[in-house]
């Protein structure tokens, strides 16, 4: 392998891992943020829920800066703006702290969009593998920022402003091993509207999108829920904590084994299902079982979530025939899905306030994956977009 070729699959898989760890690492901290700012719990859960929302929000505005920019530069300025959002948040009061937060995930939203485009673009005869590497880096980066903002917290003294700061160093890191590949004349990008209205047309992009969203909001449900689940059924608080780390953990393994092996068929289906198959078997586990072997049931939502997800990005980057049309398909399937995803977390709290338990939130999420394994068969079929 040449320097050029690992300096560009190092910056790929650096800038993957800063796609969530400013979200992320938000809930560990929520407790000290509230207390220092004063804020109540619903506008301390309202910060998670702005920067999903920013996820979907500005996604489609990557297609317009890939055609003035090019994708490698795009990637290169989103780098810049998570460092910028995750300082600038703790600098302040509130308005510093919603403004930085959605700084960061409006770069987030960007980079999400771009990532698969340039898969495509720069490594066209391995897209199953490279997506396979930048979707474990998503999960590891995601799992890494909850379990380390803590310790880093204890061991630095800095309080949760210093650790949000600390979170910019990975990003500008990044942005300096992608600073050759972003100076590097750009590869023309097709303009006009073409791209967008292709997309739009196609069937298929309306079942990768149903996929995309329901299999996010899935993740989101269990991010913001899970402990909780587990703790009113009667498990320590630690142990909760633990379980939520095992499922994220197992994602990581998951989301870099499966596109290897499900890009090197035409048809994603059988995957697509057996993810959904075992999401499902996840929750009932939770709503039958949740105190017998919950490590179990937590290894295989973690398989099924997984593989959910890296499905979804892989079958993305497989369908359009050129990275202009991965990254519109690509804006519409993660701004619709990531709008889907945050609804899901609130939607899920109501029904638990309303029903008093968790079964009615459950048999919810189990509909749910019933409708993501419908959309994942119609979008892992064999088709080809553009």
């Amino acid at each position: 392998m040449s320097l050029r070729s690992a300096l560009l699959l190092a910056g790929v898989v650096l800038a993957a891992l800063n796609l969530r760890p400013a979200i992320a690492g938000v809930s560990p901290l929520l407790d000290e943020i509230m207390r220092d700012v004063g804020l109540s719990p619903a506008a301390g859960g309202a910060i998670t829920t702005v920067m999903v929302v920013c996820l979907g929000v500005f996604g489609p505005v990557t297609p317009l800066l890939a055609r003035r920019l090019g994708l490698d530069r795009t990637l290169f300025a989103g780098l810049l703006v998570i460092a910028a959002g995750v300082v600038l948040r703790g600098l302040g009061g509130v308005p510093m702290l919603y403004l930085g937060s959605a700084l960061a995930a409006t770069a987030i939203a960007v980079m999400n969009v771009s990532m698969p485009a340039i898969v495509k673009q720069h490594f066209p005869t391995r897209v199953n593998l490279l997506t396979g590497v930048y979707v474990a880096a998503v999960v590891g980066g995601a799992a890494s920022a909850s379990a380390l903002v803590i310790p880093l917290e204890h061991g630095t003294g800095f309080g949760w402003r210093g650790v949000s700061a600390l979170l910019a160093v990975p990003a500008l890191l990044a942005a300096l091993i992608w600073l050759p590949q972003a100076a590097r004349k750009q590869q023309e990008v097709q303009s006009g509207p073409r791209p967008f209205g292709q997309v739009l047309r196609s069937r298929v992009t309306w079942y990768v999108t149903a996929l995309m969203g329901l299999q996010s909001l899935t993740f989101y449900v269990m991010l913001a829920w899970l402990p909780t689940i587990f703790i009113e059924a009667g498990l320590p608080a630690d142990q909760a904590g633990y379980l939520l780390s095992l499922t994220n953990l197992v994602q990581v393994v998951t989301s870099l084994a499966v596109p290897v092996l499900a890009g090197r068929r035409p048809s994603q289906v059988p995957y697509v299902v057996g993810a959904g198959v075992l999401t499902v078997f996840g929750y009932l586990g939770m709503l039958l079982a949740p105190t017998t072997v919950p490590w179990f049931w937590m290894i295989v939502l973690g398989i099924g979530q997984g593989a959910s997800f890296a499905l979804a990005l892989l079958i993305i980057a497989l369908r359009p025939a050129d990275p202009t049309a991965v990254t519109a398909l690509s804006a519409v399937a993660q701004s619709v899905g990531y709008v889907v995803a945050a609804l899901g977390p609130l939607a899920f709290g109501f029904l638990r306030q309303v029903s008093g338990g968790w079964s009615v939130p459950l048999l919810a999420g189990l509909a749910v994956v019933v409708v993501q394994l419908g959309a994942g068969w119609l979008a892992g079929r064999p088709a080809t977009l553009g």
